[in-house]
């Protein structure tokens, strides 16, 4: 028997435990995954004390917590706090950052449907229509021409695009703004320019700054952490030094040199930051840099400063005000040390965050030189500046697209110039550059796991990544041949990291994740110990 396809007014229709139901038989087919052919739902379901706090009844995920509406009393006041924050992104005197973009995908999306079929969570679902990337757009084309626009409630109903404006309708629509990624690949495909990830962004910053909805691994537990302590990790500036101190044993025992890694030097070329989160669950990555640029004999520092050893921006995800507070904080540390310019290491939403979004707000002698590490790494091996011995890294290597530094600063060619030179049995995964997948842990989902969104996380959004490392690596599928996912991100390889844990994928296909700069590292001449290890 056939689905009945879901409509898009039906979003505003109560009484359903769940809009969809998702089950495992209905996801997109896996390669050889043990488990895979159960028929039975792949998500955990919520608890009954759950079911009665939190709004649930979109797909039975509750990624956000949205504690349900007390009285009807409080369902109106939400709903008007909601139309007043959706005038205000149509303000230009409040939204002038975004306004044009999103301006645009309201108004010139025609329907066509091509960017489903980019989209890895609507191919992951098994192509459920909540997760098409124009349903939420059109949730939300529809409650503007409807309630803000004049004659909206009669011309609605005339063309036969009406949608109730309810609570249910806006507890769906903020869980629906946190099932994707913000990758924004279906703009790419889009013959009309339009792009369904700044509607994303957009509602979340909507119902943030406008109802106080959000994560908490985002807002409590990520930028307002930032901003009291100066990472969203909560190391310390103490903390920091001694976790430096550690690194510069690490780097003693791997390479059998003493290296004084440099903090708070002033007037250096060079402040690098990292995302903190590499200096507790990665450091291998920051060590791997430390051991390139002092190689390589470069004029670079780190900051024990608050604000300055931390390049994550939570903000990006979610809230412009939040976004804007810690960039502004991260230029004044770069300017107190003197450094000539920042370079961000590997992290895809820090990267796009201070050097391309962060133009929309600084001015002056606050535009602060900023870029990506890459390309820099790219100068440092092509140029032959460090001895390297690819057949060091002679295993089967792969690379994972960022989205943040691949599809939307177009930063392709310099991490593969690199892999082509030092590792020879690299392979691409297909798709690949701007046309790869998400980890399915953007926008800031890997940290993400409240309730059983974790689940939704790994079978869903995760999906098609998977399927991509799995093809990748299909003629080498022997698990004792040890093979590596190279991702020069740290929210990537979170993502990763969970998804080879959940699908056993180091177990039973033998495949590890990394860094771009450990392979550099693991193939520098006259190491005392290889710089990856395989655990």
């Amino acid at each position: 028997m056939r689905k009945k396809r879901l409509r898009v007014s039906d979003i505003g229709k109560n009484g359903a435990d769940r809009l969809v139901r998702i089950n495992r038989k209905d996801l997109m087919p896996l390669p050889d995954i043990p488990g895979e052919d159960r028929e039975d739902d792949p998500i955990r379901p919520l608890t009954d004390r759950q079911r009665a706090i939190y709004e649930h009844s979109l797909d039975g995920v509750s990624a956000v917590a949205i504690p349900c509406a007390k009285d009807e009393e409080e369902e109106k006041r939400l709903i008007q706090s909601f139309l007043e924050g959706l005038k205000k992104l149509l303000s230009k005197e409040n939204n002038w950052t975004f306004l044009q973009q999103l301006q645009q995908t309201l108004d010139c999306c025609v329907k066509c449907q091509a960017c489903s079929d980019a989209c890895a969570i609507y191919l992951g679902s098994g192509r459920q229509e909540i997760y098409r990337p124009t349903f939420r757009s059109e949730v939300v084309r529809r409650i503007v021409n409807k309630y803000l626009k004049k004659g909206g409630r009669f011309f609605a109903k005339l063309r036969g695009n009406d949608i109730e404006l309810n609570w249910t309708t806006i507890a769906r629509l903020a869980e629906l703004a946190y099932r994707c990624t913000m990758c924004r690949r279906c703009a790419t495909w889009c013959p009309m320019g339009s792009d369904n990830g700044v509607i994303t962004h957009e509602l979340r910053k909507l119902f943030s700054q406008e109802m106080g909805i959000a994560p908490k691994e985002l807002h409590e537990a990520g930028s307002m952490r930032q901003l009291r302590v100066g990472a969203s990790t909560g190391i310390s500036p103490k903390a920091f030094v001694d976790i430096i101190a550690f690194m510069e044993e690490e780097i003693e025992e791997k390479t059998g040199r003493k290296i004084k890694v440099p903090v708070d030097k002033k007037g250096a070329d060079i402040l690098l930051i990292h995302n903190s989160g590499e200096y507790l669950s990665w450091i291998e990555n920051p060590a791997a840099f430390a051991v390139i640029f002092e190689e390589a004999g470069l004029s670079w520092t780190l900051s024990s400063d608050l604000y300055g050893y931390e390049a994550t921006n939570y903000g990006v995800w979610y809230d412009d005000v939040q976004f804007s507070r810690v960039v502004l904080r991260q230029i004044g540390i770069a300017k107190k040390l003197g450094a000539k310019k920042i370079v961000i290491g590997e992290c895809g939403h820090a990267t796009k965050g201070l050097v391309v979004l962060a133009d929309r707000i600084l001015a002056d002698d606050m535009n602060f030189p900023r870029e990506s590490a890459l390309p820099l790494l790219e100068d440092i091996v092509c140029a032959n500046r460090i001895k390297l011995d690819p057949c060091k890294n002679n295993f089967p290597v792969t690379l994972h697209d960022p989205c943040s530094i691949v599809r939307l600063m177009g930063i392709v060619e310099p991490q593969r110039k690199i892999l082509r030179k030092i590792c020879p049995q690299f392979r691409e995964m297909e798709p690949h550059g701007v046309d790869n997948y998400c980890c399915g842990g953007g926008s800031g989902f890997a940290i993400m796991s409240p309730m059983n969104f974790s689940d939704w996380k790994l079978t869903i959004a995760g999906r098609m990544k998977v399927k991509q490392i799995l093809d990748a690596f299909k003629d080498v599928q022997d698990p004792s041949i040890k093979k590596y996912v190279c991702a020069p991100c740290s929210n990537c390889k979170g993502q990763l990291r969970d998804l080879l844990a959940h699908y056993k994928l180091r177990e039973t296909c033998g495949i590890y994740f990394g860094g771009l700069a450990e392979l550099i590292a693991n193939a520098m001449v006259g190491l005392k110990k290889p710089f990856i290890e395989w655990q």
